[in-house]
């Protein structure tokens, strides 16, 4: 029976394959005598010795055969991670493609223009000369009457060599100059003595390259044809009679030939090993899940599952410890986490990090770590718990800002969430306040612990607020899921009330469930608690079932990304809009008067994570915020996908922040600092922390009043209809006068 052909063989079949190439390379033109005799062209390893030359080729061969095996093993060890669908499909192949050449172009890495630019000088320089290596050795192998590089072809050849190597030189010295002497934060933390080892070797690769051009050229007599080699040329005027040419030569031929294969052998040991690994992430970037997804259980109250979420590197996926083998250490992850930039003890690269340090000393045979780890750091089992701390995991608002500016779309919030659910359902090991939340979602259906009678009482002195008891068919267009902060937060009930008026004025047919509405088990979910969020999810899925319901308005990011994207993991399947994407369609469809609404003030509008980085809406808020009048909307430093997190996902709602500064206090002193009148929120939470937050900056209501964006549009709307009745009394009084 055929033996089952696994990646890691296939990748060793990889670099077997450029060992061959190695191998025709030195041999067939020797065999052979094939010669280019025009006049225009360079004979390639002139001046040196055979012996030298059947040594690089031989050490060519066994360096490219010990690279397939060394990166053997680090296939090898994401083989060891749990299953993960990723196929390549007829439907996502093109995204697929254009995921990888987004990561082979460098694009992602450009978002940050000064990092992605010198990176691109040493990336595109080293692929362009890799290619101009080819063309060489490709050449050297064809007979006399297919050999293709001389005359105007060897020139352009030269040129295009000549220009790589300098850009290559200019990203180099700029990454030397970047790490070492302007030391941004984000790199400065994480340097280690193999960046100065990579850099040094690149630095004198290219320095060594130019200069044995320039002695080969100087040997050769200096012919005007290399004249093309615009560096090289100009070289060889300079060494042009300095003495023993041809050992000059030879000897700078040897250092750029040991740095080549340092360079090699530094591949698949060091970060240079994101090279490869780094596209083929980004190449499975798709996944069958939306994005504002968990990745699912099976049934827990039917599963045979002993263990549930990850504390060993097996426990991962496949994907995940991929993964810590793309991570460039480039830090981007470290500066936009808001646990992080406010002294909590979570850094999102060293969640990649320890994950990789713990797969690789655990793997079959052991592999260098992702990078050098600290002396004296032993890891005896494949727990993730040996180098990653449960204050760490717990740190998190789930915000998801790590991988949206992950350059390589590496997934480190899924890590989180995996490691929450091993830590709350297996160990009880959460922040004793979560705990609280925990008995409240399960005895009273929703986090505040408030009787479920009570979830309608925002209604009360409304007109025409139609409560379904959930057991009869559902006969309205849309089901208002109102959620728990909209049900018992006094902050957020006045949403509520905004949002039904305007859909009262839009005409909309809509009908709350009141008590029978329960909590959709988003921070059970996000905190780890899988149990309570099924228990939950499946009484709220039965109920909309029994009724038959179809289309969702929900004014809560959470809600709205549970129902949508959660609950078909669960069999149910809603058309769920929120409540800005809403308002949004009823303002451009004419649906939603907005004649005469006007805001006079200067607004800043902050981002829901969930409304946001979970699911891509951006534009709707704003763009209701944009329909009133006189209003001037300005922007935070961090807006949009690089928003800042209020601190309240991943259910830190419910969990005291006792280290460091408060993540509310920190980005509400943004949106006050914008010179804002008003703030404008579009998620429950941000309501609640932002309100906080500009009044710890020492803002009262009347300075900077914090409000969802319904509120702000009802105002406007409620106002206009105010001036014209006032209007329309002034007209009609039969006490008016001329003069009046």
């Amino acid at each position: 029976m055929l033996r089952k052909i696994r990646p890691h063989h296939l990748i060793v079949g990889f670099w077997l394959f450029w060992a061959l190439f190695g191998l025709g390379s030195g041999v067939l033109p020797t065999v052979l005598q094939w010669h280019d005799d025009a006049p225009v062209r360079r004979e390639v390893l002139g001046n040196i010795p055979g012996s030298w030359k059947l040594a690089f080729y031989l050490l060519l061969i066994v360096t490219f055969v010990w690279i397939g095996v060394e990166f053997g093993k680090r296939f090898k060890n994401w083989e060891r991670g749990a299953p993960e669908r990723r196929p390549t499909t007829a439907r996502n192949v093109k995204k697929r493609l254009g995921a990888y050449r987004a990561g082979v172009y460098m694009r992602t890495l450009l978002r940050d223009p000064a990092a992605g630019v010198m990176h691109s000088l040493i990336y595109f320089s080293f692929l362009i000369l890799f290619c101009v290596t080819i063309v060489l050795e490709t050449d050297h192998q064809m007979p006399e009457s297919l050999k293709f590089l001389h005359g105007d072809v060897y020139l352009a050849w030269s040129f295009v060599a000549d220009a790589a190597g300098v850009t290559l030189a200019i990203g180099v010295g700029w990454a030397i100059v970047r790490r070492y002497v302007q030391r941004p934060y984000r790199i400065r933390i994480k340097s280690k003595p193999e960046h100065a080892v990579i850099l040094t070797v690149f630095a004198i690769l290219t320095i060594s390259g130019f200069m044995a051009e320039a002695y080969r050229i100087a040997l050769d007599g200096r012919p005007d044809f290399e004249r093309w080699s615009f560096v090289g040329y100009p070289l060889s005027q300079l060494v042009d009679g300095t003495g023993d040419l041809a050992g000059w030569h030879q000897a700078w031929w040897l250092a750029h030939v040991a740095c080549f294969f340092a360079f090699l052998l530094m591949i698949p040991v060091t970060m240079l090993r994101h090279m490869f690994t780094s596209p083929l992430n980004m190449y499975l970037r798709d996944k069958e899940r939306p994005k504002g997804a968990m990745r699912p259980m099976p049934n827990l109250m039917e599963t045979e599952l002993e263990s549930f979420g990850a504390s060993t590197v097996e426990e991962f996926t496949w994907k995940q410890l991929l993964d810590t083998d793309s991570c460039t250490m480039c830090g981007r992850c470290t500066t936009v986490c808001p646990a992080h930039a406010t002294g909590k003890p979570l850094d999102p690269r060293e969640i990649v990090l320890k994950t990789g340090e713990v797969m690789a000393a655990t793997g079959t045979p052991p592999v260098s770590p992702p990078i050098g780890v600290v002396d004296g750091i032993t890891i005896g089992a494949s727990s993730l718990f040996e180098r990653i701390t449960a204050e760490e995991v717990w740190a998190c608002t789930t915000c998801k800002a790590c991988d949206e500016v992950c350059p390589v779309n590496i997934e480190i919030l899924d890590k989180i969430l995996d490691m929450r659910r091993y830590l709350s359902l297996m160990e009880s090991n959460f922040p004793t306040e979560l705990g609280n939340a925990y008995r409240s979602m399960e005895n009273a259906g929703n986090p505040w612990g408030i009787s479920q009678g009570e979830r309608a009482d925002w209604a009360k002195g409304l007109d025409d607020i139609e409560i379904v008891d959930g057991t009869e068919p559902f006969t309205h267009e849309y089901l208002y899921w109102v959620g728990c902060a909209g049900s018992f937060d006094d902050k957020n009930k006045k949403v509520t009330q905004s949002m039904a008026k305007l859909m009262k004025r839009a005409g909309i047919d809509f009908a709350i469930l009141g008590p029978a509405e329960m909590c959709t088990g988003d921070p059970a979910r996000r905190s780890g608690n899988e149990y309570i969020f099924q228990m939950l999810a499946m009484q709220n899925i039965e109920a909309l079932g029994t009724m038959g319901v179809k289309k969702i308005v929900t004014q809560c990011p959470h809600c709205f990304n549970t129902l949508m994207n959660e609950y078909p993991q669960l069999g149910g399947h809603y058309e769920v809009v929120h409540h800005s994407q809403f308002l949004d369609t009823l303002i451009a469809d004419g649906r939603l008067d907005m004649t005469g609404a006007r805001l006079d003030e200067r607004v800043v509008y902050h981002d829901s994570c969930y409304l946001g980085r979970h699911n891509d809406v951006y534009l709707a808020p704003r763009r209701v915020l944009g329909a009133l009048g006189g209003i001037e909307i300005v922007e935070a430093p961090r807006s949009g996908t690089t928003g800042m997190c209020c601190g309240a996902g991943g259910a830190r709602m419910w969990m005291e922040e006792s280290i460091g500064s408060k993540v509310n206090d920190v980005r509400a002193r943004e949106l006050v600092e914008t010179g804002a009148t008003k703030v404008a929120v579009a998620c429950p939470f941000c309501y609640i922390m932002m309100d906080d937050g500009v009044k710890a900056n020492g803002k009262d209501d009347d300075e900077v009043r914090v409000a969802d964006i319904s509120m702000h549009v009802l105002e406007a709307i409620e106002r206009a209809d105010a001036a014209g009745l006032d209007k329309l009394a002034v007209v009609e009084s039969p006490f008016a006068t001329a003069e009046d």
